[in-house]
């Protein structure tokens, strides 16, 4: 491992709306990745490519968080009583950064991009930030010209519309400017500053794989190709980077004629007689005897129906 002397933020106080009703139960970063929380994969990675600080900010659900990284070393947790958005939560943090660059990333994202490039690629400029940006028409919204910024919009016909990754490295300075303690959007203020005449780098990451877990369709295509080896694994996975279509938790007990067929990530969950297919399923479901379903993520327990089957299929 790297000396550990850098520091980095992990956003990790959204809704995530988009994964309702399953953020009801757990915040989007502690969704688990092949049975591991997105968030402490994240926060081992970091730490492997020599991040020793890290701060992480929450609010929805923001207790088990605290419970999750309580005791860590050199992590460092941002508790928001109110949501304060990406611009909010950096602003708010700023009394826990250290006078260096900080790299900041979504805590709903999984990609092959080099934390520890990206930070040293940053440093070697004089831009106030670097954004981590490829081009992927679904979020294309950002246009660049000579690896420069040139407006956060998709307008400028003169320019390349390329997305933004959620992974950037500031110099703290530039958040004062923001307002303490109310929920605003980073990027807002990154078009008001740009408008002023800051400018902002481009570190473009093509090459690299990306994605973030949107939806619960984005969550299942990122396990499918997770377990059928179409997506890199991290090496901080536990269950390693080899191949491996079928993962069940040593915890689970399905017993009877159970069928697990295709890919499936499934976490310390019971049943007797269940089959499934293309499925993620976390700690603690019960299923009823007889049940069977196909390309769902079972984050709860689910309702037997008449005839054993999921109500969707």
């Amino acid at each position: 491992m790297k000396e550990c002397t850098v520091q980095a933020m992990i956003l990790a106080a959204g809704f995530g709306t988009r994964l309702l009703p399953h953020t009801r139960l757990r915040p989007k970063p502690l969704f688990p990745l092949l049975n591991e929380p997105l968030l402490l994969l994240t926060i081992r990675r970091l730490q492997r490519f020599g991040f020793g600080h890290i701060i992480v900010n929450c609010h929805h659900l923001r207790g088990q968080i605290v419970d999750c990284l309580h005791g860590m070393a050199g992590v460092v947790v941002q508790e928001e009583e109110t949501i304060l958005g990406t611009g909010g939560g950096l602003r708010q943090a700023l009394s826990l950064m250290r006078d260096e660059p900080l790299l900041v990333t979504n805590g709903d994202i999984y990609h092959t991009i080099d934390f520890r490039t990206l930070y040293d690629a940053h440093c070697s400029t004089q831009f106030p930030v670097t954004l981590a940006m490829h081009d992927y028409p679904r979020f294309n919204t950002v246009q660049v010209t000579d690896d420069k910024v040139v407006a956060f919009r998709p307008e400028d016909e003169n320019s390349q519309p390329l997305a933004f990754t959620g992974l950037s490295v500031i110099e703290p300075d530039i958040l004062h400017g923001i307002e303490v303690g109310r929920e605003s959007c980073i990027i807002d203020h990154y078009r008001r500053k740009l408008n002023d005449g800051v400018q902002f780098g481009v570190f473009r990451v093509d090459k690299c794989f990306w994605t973030d877990m949107g939806t619960p369709e984005d969550y299942l295509e990122l396990h499918a190709g997770l377990l059928n080896g179409s997506i890199p694994r991290w090496q901080e996975f536990a269950c390693g980077t080899a191949e491996k279509r079928i993962l069940i938790d040593d915890k689970a007990r399905l017993t009877g004629k159970s069928c697990i067929t295709d890919w499936c990530a499934i976490g310390a969950a019971t049943g007797r007689d269940i089959s499934l297919a293309r499925c993620v399923v976390w700690d603690g479901v019960q299923f009823p005897d007889g049940y069977c379903s196909a390309d769902l993520l079972v984050s709860e327990s689910p309702h037997e129906t008449a005839a054993g089957i999921a109500e969707g299929n």
